[in-house]
């Protein structure tokens, strides 16, 4: 049975209040310059443009500095490069977990839904989205915005965090980010952090408390399958795209979130010492904790 032993190049992974810090800096700095710019009365076509433009910076930012963090060192530039190539610690499990856990999720959420009298249009795929993205086309936003943040978070971000504490504090202390870190998000008129502020304070709610599960959930993927960071990319995509392709309700978002806190205690349950254990990214043996 093969050991993976992380701990020799977790010891690089040494910077993760540089790493936050700035990550938090630079992406509010954009963002909260382009919530100034999409609420001007005299907006034009130049504006829109740049307000996307610093939309997307303030996206990319975290990804920019994993990247200089990450070429800064040729160990974690081999482990990073590896952990995106190896899919030998990959388990059907968890691919299919990664892929169908969210479209899953919000179909059970809207079917629960009906029993408090919504609509069942929600089953009805519009193509139309509850969001703008200025310049940007939906879909593209969909797709790029969790590959740009995932290849940050889950490259050097959460191994930062993962040195210092055990897998649940990681995920925890990463969804109280992760959420303060969306937060200039709901200044820039049309976005989607925006609109669901308008909705409601329960529904603004909701998203920030929904990170949480779905953290938890999504790192257990991840140090599941060896690291994979494929695995976070595909689960976040379909977070967004699933959400997105029906006509949901917010309450089924609501539900939605209920249902993956359930099953994210169920696995801190089942699994306490995975989640528990406080090493250096930790060890763990194939088939051991499946």
């Amino acid at each position: 049975m093969r050991v993976y032993d992380n701990t020799s190049s977790a010891a690089y992974y040494s910077r993760p209040l540089l790493f936050y810090a700035l990550s938090a800096i630079f992406s509010w700095s954009f963002w909260l310059a382009a919530g100034y710019l999409s609420r001007l009365e005299a907006a034009s076509e130049y504006t829109a443009a740049l307000t996307s433009l610093l939309g997307f910076m303030g996206l990319a930012s975290p990804l920019a500095l994993a990247a200089w963090l990450i070429v800064r060192n040729p160990v974690i530039r081999r482990d990073v490069r590896g952990r995106i190539c190896n899919l030998s610690a990959v388990k059907p499990l968890y691919t299919l977990t990664a892929f169908l856990l969210m479209p899953a999720s919000i179909l059970l959420a809207m079917t629960l839904s009906l029993l408090l009298g919504r609509s069942s249009n929600q089953f009805a795929i519009t193509g139309q989205y509850s969001f703008s993205s200025g310049v940007f086309p939906v879909w593209f936003l969909l797709i790029v915005a969790p590959l740009l943040e995932e290849l940050a978070w889950h490259t050097y971000g959460t191994d930062a965090l993962r040195t210092r504490f055990s897998l649940l504090a990681t995920s925890l202390v990463f969804a109280m980010f992760w959420g303060l870190w969306h937060l200039p998000l709901a200044g820039i008129k049309g976005y989607y952090l925006s609109n669901t502020m308008q909705q409601g304070w329960i529904y603004g709610a909701n998203f920030l408390v929904s990170i949480f599960p779905f953290v938890i959930i999504m790192n257990w993927l991840y140090y599941k399958s060896g690291r994979n960071i494929l695995l976070p990319i595909a689960l976040h995509v379909g977070a967004g795209f699933f959400n997105e392709v029906f006509a949901v309700h917010p309450d089924s978002k609501v539900i939605q979130t209920g249902l993956l806190s359930l099953l994210a205690a169920a696995l801190v349950l089942r699994e306490r010492q995975f989640f528990m254990t406080r090493s250096l990214m930790g060890l763990w043996k194939d088939g051991k904790n499946t």
